[in-house]
């Protein structure tokens, strides 16, 4: 008898579900068990923190491999060895360079597309094609994803938001070509639905939705046909796997009874997202591990806040807008809350690092084949400096990258030539990225 072999893209399916499976041995061709380290894609994601950093409190003193995590770092000390801190980078184009005021919004409109955003608050906006969407477009059509962008603040494309410019400049950091921005997603349980569902809009699956008790309910029978033809380390990893992709359901449906906290009027957050911040941007974490994990997608964006957020933590004790801390005038105070603002967010982020880390994939770990940078275009907020920005990278690109280090560039390096040589590692090169003037060296 000939053993059918089991595919990479095997999938559960049940009326309308789709459950993706992680990378799992048994579904390589026979012999690939050694190499199946090599053979799992790379991924990539770009995370935006707004509004700047404390930059005496995240810039490590010393260069090369024998660094201090600084006050703002110090939630990365468990992945020290697992990111690349960056200095000397800089986002030209966030700069006015003749068109006034208006930084938040040419810091986000910039960030991954190195291209003058042009000042103007009608629906003639206009950027240029974003790193992200640059790989989607190249390898997009290897995942169900092209690519997934989320964000924790309800997208708003019209409006004058920044001293002239279109609110879709602050709103968003992906644009499929200079005039077409992308909205992110709010909502985790559209997120979910995006992920697990063939037709996530088609009435058919609304209706099932709302009547079913979980996606997995659909694939179960399926799932103990492929649990019999599995070794048993992959069985283990299918019931851990299917295990967490039914807790995170549950978190998501219970997400969306809670009552909203009353926010400012310009930091909405959509009905069916959870009232607390924490949660909804762990969720949305988890749900970006997740898509990894099953290679639905291989491209994401996350904006923690809109450029110019004026978000309140006050779960870490700063009761002020994010933005209005931000200007902190230099006064001990302010700094202190902004210093706590860019921690939380660097927790939060230290929390989605260890999930790429503790899933096994191949030889290594799901984080060992990814590329995430985290950061801002926006150094010093109460300068609206975009030199020397606060950048990190975590990964090692599939090896590709040597991580545990800070890496300074020469003042004024376009950060660009980062994305280009995330791009060349990914399997998507490009010869210009708006302002870029090369790939950056020193990654390897």
């Amino acid at each position: 008898m000939t053993t059918r072999l089991l595919s990479r893209r095997t999938v559960l399916r049940g009326t309308g579900t789709v459950v993706a499976l992680p990378l799992l041995e048994s579904l390589l061709p026979r012999g690939m068990g050694a190499e199946k380290a090599a053979t799992a894609p790379r991924r990539m994601a770009f995370i935006y923190s707004p509004n700047g950093a404390v930059m005496p409190h995240w810039t490590p003193k010393k260069e090369g491999s024998d660094f201090e995590l600084p006050t703002c770092l110090e939630p990365m000390a468990d992945h020290r060895k697992d990111m690349l801190v960056f200095s000397g980078l800089t986002c030209d184009k966030a700069r006015a360079n003749g068109d006034g005021a208006g930084d938040h919004a040419r810091a986000s409109g910039a960030f991954l597309t190195g291209a003058q955003a042009k000042k103007t608050a009608g629906a003639n906006f206009k950027a240029g094609l974003s790193a992200d969407q640059h790989a989607a477009q190249k390898l997009g059509d290897r995942t169900r994803l092209p690519s997934l962008e989320l964000a924790v603040e309800k997208y708003r494309g019209a409006g004058n938001c920044d001293s002239g410019y279109s609110c879709v400049y602050e709103h968003t950091m992906s644009w499929r070509d200079a005039t077409t921005p992308v909205p992110p997603e709010v909502n985790p349980r559209a997120v979910f639905d995006r992920l697990f569902a063939d037709k996530p809009n088609d009435p058919e699956t609304v209706a099932r939705n709302e009547l079913r008790a979980s996606v997995l309910d659909a694939v179960l029978d399926d799932a103990r046909d492929l649990d019999r033809r599995l070794g048993g380390s992959d069985k283990k990893k299918l019931d851990q796997y299917l295990s967490s992709v039914r807790e995170l359901e549950k978190r998501v449906a219970r997400a969306e009874p809670l009552s909203p906290t009353v926010l400012p009027d310009d930091v909405s957050r959509p009905a069916g997202v959870p009232a607390d911040l924490t949660d909804h941007i762990r969720l949305l974490y988890d749900l970006m591990v997740l898509a990894f994990q099953t290679d639905t997608t291989r491209v994401c964006t996350f904006m923690l806040g809109r450029e110019g957020s004026e978000q309140k933590y006050r779960m870490i004790g700063v009761n002020e807008g994010h933005h209005t801390i931000s200007h902190h005038m230099n006064k001990k105070d302010n700094l202190d809350k902004l210093k706590l603002i860019n921690g939380y967010l660097v927790t939060q982020f230290a929390y989605f690092t260890s999930k790429l880390k503790e899933v096994k994939e191949g030889n290594g770990t799901l984080l060992d084949n990814c590329m995430i940078a985290y950061g801002s275009a926006i150094a010093d907020p109460n300068q609206h400096a975009h030199h020397d920005l606060p950048l990190l990278l975590v990964g090692r690109g599939g090896g590709t990258i040597r991580t545990g280090r800070h890496v300074r560039y020469k003042s004024d390096t376009p950060l660009n030539n980062l994305w280009l040589a995330m791009l060349d590692r990914f399997g998507a090169p490009a010869k210009q990225l708006g302002d870029s003037t090369g790939v950056l060296d020193g990654l390897a």
